[in-house]
């Protein structure tokens, strides 16, 4: 017996040793492939990115995985008990693997083996050796993943403390709605901040990670309610809550309300996607969409609704003047309406119409049922809301209801004002257009809106729409002219002009009424937007010039020099017509266009800033009686600050005079200009005051006539009015600067010389060395181009009796000037003897 007893003991010390020998092989070749777990100490999660406008509003989030980083000491005791309760409540205590929570693990798994079933049934895991799955190891459901998950949580625990270790845990769980991290979860279901959360949604958190989809507050609603109040009791075991307190929330709903991603302010859709694409061409889109940068805008939201509101208003109105086309779609009415017109989805970003369709039909009225809201997780609200269309409000149409709408038809309506339950009806513009507006003196766009809806269409034609700007390109080719020797009182011929292309054919321009109105001068040939003066003015200065004043304002990269071009011939952008009329407010200082002040990385380290003039005595920390600090603008000065004056002054002239006058209203110094294209494909106004510029574009994305009746003057300048009639509310009309040096002159309008007394005049500014002259040649005639004989009929053809030959006179080939003659106010042809 004695020998039996010894020989099992040695046969079992063997067996326990060769155990032991096994385990050990086992255990090395396991932990050989352990990763480094140290880069935990470098941890950089995916992060989402964030877009704010100037006053702090919240834009945009960007991110593939939506997480937002918590330090672990500013998440509420309230989540952490949550957490602590549902997936480990030893998690202070144990060394990195939860006894329990093993041993139970091994009873799931013995008694599924039992049953036949080989996988593993629950891994008992501790939240450190979820950290070791989440970050180091793979999904994968094996005993050597379980094995290296438990060795990599003892050392996770003997390099990190407990609260690093759960700071990453918090942050890195899936939560369900692409929610990454307990700060996005609190955001993207309940729209809260972590301090916010009460104790049932801190508790449903805290139920997510075991399986978001298996209590998806939507789809699995009850599952979701009972596995929260499973928490709660665990909550309530731990001490962390009383029974009071966990009773009412146990008897609350879930109160989900999944958050949006994309735009977060309606109005602001073009803006916000442009910022998008600026930061990724900035950073990356892996830095985008997980770099977690915060990024402060310069959009005013105030001005942006002012913006949208402004366009919508004129793109309706121009619609409503070509009639009804046709309904948004058509549908059967059934049992209930209502699910049906449901499933069409309005314009998100026009919440001031609703969907509606046609019940039944009478007298120039319609019996409307309004598409029911939507509840979070796509299901309809049970309630029916029936209105009535009526025919009298809508103003629009010329029609009876009856004629252009049948049951079943779905259309956009809007309630009428002080009356309750009638609407009138509303129609998506086909016309399209752009408002970009910015501060003149630092270039960032406070308000920029792209089209009707960004929901209908993404394509920004403030800043993608390559477009012809017509007249509106004009001061670009008198600030050359003002910058190279001529003054606002320099007298250009308006008369037809033949211009040879190369090949051969002959390009005759004309004045938009068709007509030629004779010597005018510079100021009056922008007032009035004479198209033949301006091509002779160009022709003169040489079309190189423009087109390199054209790049240096930014309207174009490259532009071909054709005298074609100096009338707006070339193709650009609402943004930069905008930048290049800011520059001359900004006394020709060089502007580019922002959306984006300051970019702050996840740190809060600033990575980029627009601002970039130097600020001396900035950095000062006390104050010891020295100066304020001085701000250097170091930007490129593109434009004599006296030419930006008078260019300035000249379009203000535009506006009190001019094709603009319908800005009048506005009643402060407002300088712009307005185009109009060939065939009125496209309406411009770009103006300014001290405080703003603003470019109003509309126009067919498909480009084709809008009317002869629609040009820059009747289209965008009211909508330019509205705009700024509200962004200006408030604020005391200021004067454009007038640079030091300058002088001052009376001059008669008609002729450019300084005026009589009691004569109709304008004050005109001129740079040092220059000023009105008691006769003033007329640029751009040249009779040695013409027979002189020939010439005298073409000017009696287009003027009539304005052109006079003196008896007598003989016509001369000698002379080229037309010269005004102060004494008599007559233009005299000195070299042929006549009166024009």
């Amino acid at each position: 017996m004695l020998r039996l007893l010894g020989w099992i003991f040695g046969f079992g010390m063997f067996a326990a040793l060769a155990a032991i020998g096994l385990a050990a092989v086992y255990l090395t070749s396991v932990s050989a492939g352990l990763p480094d777990y140290t880069v935990l100490k470098d941890y950089q999660p995916p992060v989402t990115t964030r877009v704010h406008a100037a006053d702090g509003t919240l834009l945009a989030e960007f991110a593939r995985e939506r997480r937002l980083f918590q330090p672990i000491e500013t998440v509420p005791p309230l989540l952490v008990h949550a957490f602590l309760s549902a997936e480990d409540k030893d998690f202070y205590s144990h060394g990195g693997i939860a006894i329990d929570g093993v041993f139970r693990a091994l009873r799931d798994n013995l008694l599924a083996r039992m049953d036949g079933n080989n996988s593993i049934q629950g891994g008992g895991s501790s939240i450190t050796q979820q950290v070791a799955k989440n970050f180091l190891l793979t999904s994968e459901q094996t005993w050597d993943r379980k094995l290296q998950e438990a060795l990599l949580a003892i050392r996770i625990e003997s390099t990190f403390s407990k609260d690093r270790i759960l700071e990453l845990y918090l942050n890195e769980i899936f939560l369900g709605l692409n929610s990454y991290g307990v700060a996005a979860a609190a955001l993207n279901y309940f729209d809260k901040a972590l301090y916010e959360l009460t104790l049932s949604e801190a508790a449903y958190i805290a139920a997510l990670p075991k399986g978001p989809n298996n209590y998806h507050p939507f789809r699995r609603p009850q599952a979701a309610i009972e596995r929260r109040n499973w928490v709660i009791d665990r909550m309530v075991e731990n001490g962390y809550a009383t029974l009071e307190e966990a009773s009412i929330a146990k008897d609350e709903p879930l109160n989900v309300i999944p958050r949006a991603g994309g735009s977060q302010l309606y109005s602001a859709e073009y803006f916000t996607e442009e910022v998008r694409r600026e930061l990724a061409k900035l950073y990356g889109e892996d830095q985008l969409y997980g770099g977690g940068l915060s990024v402060r805008t310069t959009l005013e939201p105030r001005l942006q609704e002012y913006a949208r509101k402004a366009l919508m208003d004129g793109l309706i109105a121009y619609d409503h003047g070509k009639g009804f086309r046709t309904p948004v779609a058509s549908i059967e009415i059934g049992e209930d309406w209502g699910l049906d017109v449901a499933k069409i989805a309005p314009l998100s970003d026009v919440p001031e119409w609703q969907l509606a369709v046609v019940l039944e039909m009478g007298s120039n009225e319609a019996r409307i049922g309004l598409r029911p809201d939507g509840l979070a997780g796509g299901a309809v609200a049970d309630d029916r809301v029936i209105g009535t269309l009526s025919g009298p409000e809508i103003k629009w149409v010329s029609k009876p209801l009856q004629d252009i709408l049948k049951v079943g038809d779905v259309v956009y309506v809007s309630p009428v004002s002080g009356k309750t339950g009638i609407y009138t009806l509303e129609q998506v513009p086909e016309i399209e257009g752009a408002l970009v507006a910015m501060d003149p003196r630092t270039g960032r766009v406070l308000a920029m809106v792209g089209g009707f809806s960004y929901a209908l269409s993404e394509f920004n034609r403030a800043t993608q729409a390559l477009r012809q700007p017509g007249s509106s390109f004009k001061p670009i080719v008198y600030a050359a002219a003002l910058d190279n020797g001529y003054t606002p009182a320099s007298v250009v011929l308006d008369a037809p002009v033949e211009i040879r292309n190369a090949d051969g054919s002959i390009w005759r321009p004309e004045n938009y009424a068709q007509e030629f109105y004779g010597p005018q001068t510079l100021r009056r040939g922008i007032e009035r937007s004479r198209n033949v003066m301006t091509v002779r003015l160009a022709r003169d200065i040489g079309m190189p010039l423009v087109a390199e004043y054209a790049k240096m304002f930014g309207v174009y990269d490259t532009m071909q020099p054709v005298l074609a071009m100096a009338l707006g011939a070339g193709e650009t952008t609402d943004m930069r017509m905008t930048a290049a009329y800011a520059t001359i407010a900004n006394g020709g200082r060089k502007i580019v266009p922002t959306l984006i002040d300051r970019i702050q990385d996840r740190y809060g380290v600033t990575v980029y800033k627009h601002d970039q003039r130097l600020c001396q005595g900035c950095e000062a920390t006390d104050w010891h009686g020295q100066g304020e600090p001085l701000i250097v603008d170091n930007r490129e000065q593109v434009l004599d600050p006296m030419t930006a004056y008078q260019i300035t002054s000249m379009l203000e002239g535009v506006v009190q005079r001019g094709t603009g006058t319908a800005a009048r209203v506005l009643n402060r110094p407002v300088a712009g200009k307005t185009g109009t294209t060939n065939d009125y494909k496209d309406a411009w106004f770009v103006g300014f005051t001290p405080e703003l510029a603003v470019g109003v574009y509309v126009g067919y994305d498909q480009p084709r006539s809008m009317g002869s009746s629609v040009t820059g003057g009747t289209f965008a300048v009211p909508i330019f009015t509205e705009f700024m009639q509200k962004a200006l509310e408030g604020t005391p009309p200021s004067q454009f600067n007038v640079p030091s040096g300058m002088t001052t002159a009376w001059i008669n309008p008609n002729s450019g010389v300084k005026a009589f007394d009691g004569e109709s005049a304008i004050q005109e500014a001129f740079k040092p060395g220059t000023g009105p002259n008691l006769m003033t040649s007329v640029i751009g005639v040249d009779v040695n181009a013409f027979d002189a004989i020939q010439r005298e009929q073409m000017m009696q053809q287009q003027y009539g009796s304005g052109f006079v030959t003196q008896p007598g006179a003989q016509p001369s080939q000698g002379g080229n000037e037309l010269v005004y003659d102060r004494s008599t106010g007559q233009w005299v042809y000195p070299g042929r003897g006549g009166l024009f």
